[in-house]
């Protein structure tokens, strides 16, 4: 099968799928070794990004989707019905960077950072479709749920993986926020 037919098959998958597909998918259905097609999805975002096309494709760990640039969201928005714009409380914003940060968390872990009760946070940020239930503690009593964020929220804060969030220790910590005392489960000692 020659590339550009390749490109048109993989094109025509991301558009019909609409969410993000897995690269081993692709894979098995174009029947093309994963190194191989890494590389021509790599060239096929680069010149869609050179023509500055309406459309443009996202990596998104070990997946890839085909997304509307950006620049013309209110274009697009014309189209569109009028939906509800994502909002998210202070408390979410917590809850969301503690798990991203620690995880897999479980929801203790979570409480105790924040130091009050997180149930009704963390079920609608599950709802929302940014974290998700990845496992369980095996070593714990109970074994509680572990959470961790989902590839939603990779595309919605517009990174490709966790590791591009920006180190822990760079960000700056407001003056009135007391460090927490090491050794408690999970929580490291902020200086």
């Amino acid at each position: 099968m020659e590339i550009s037919e390749i490109k048109s098959i993989i094109e025509a998958l991301l558009f019909a799928a609409g969410d993000p597909v897995e690269l081993d998918t692709i894979a098995d259905i174009v029947d093309v070794d994963k190194k191989t097609l890494k590389k021509i999805i790599r060239t096929m975002m680069d010149e869609y990004n050179y023509e500055r096309r309406g459309i443009h494709i996202i990596k998104l760990e070990n997946s890839y989707r085909m997304c509307t640039r950006g620049e013309y969201k209110d274009y697009v928005s014309m189209l569109m019905k009028p939906g509800r714009k994502l909002q998210l409380s202070n408390a979410a914003i917590e809850v969301l960077a503690i798990v991203a940060y620690k995880q897999p968390v479980t929801r203790s872990v979570i409480e105790h950072i924040r130091g009050v009760n997180c149930d009704y946070i963390v079920n609608r940020l599950i709802e929302r479709g940014f974290i998700a239930e990845i496992g369980r503690m095996d070593d714990a009593p109970g074994r509680p749920i572990l959470f961790g964020t989902t590839k939603l929220f990779l595309q919605t804060f517009g990174i490709e993986s966790i590791s591009e969030l920006p180190e822990f220790d760079t960000l700056a910590v407001p003056e009135d926020i007391e460090p927490v005392p090491a050794g408690e489960p999970g929580v490291e000692k902020v200086e």
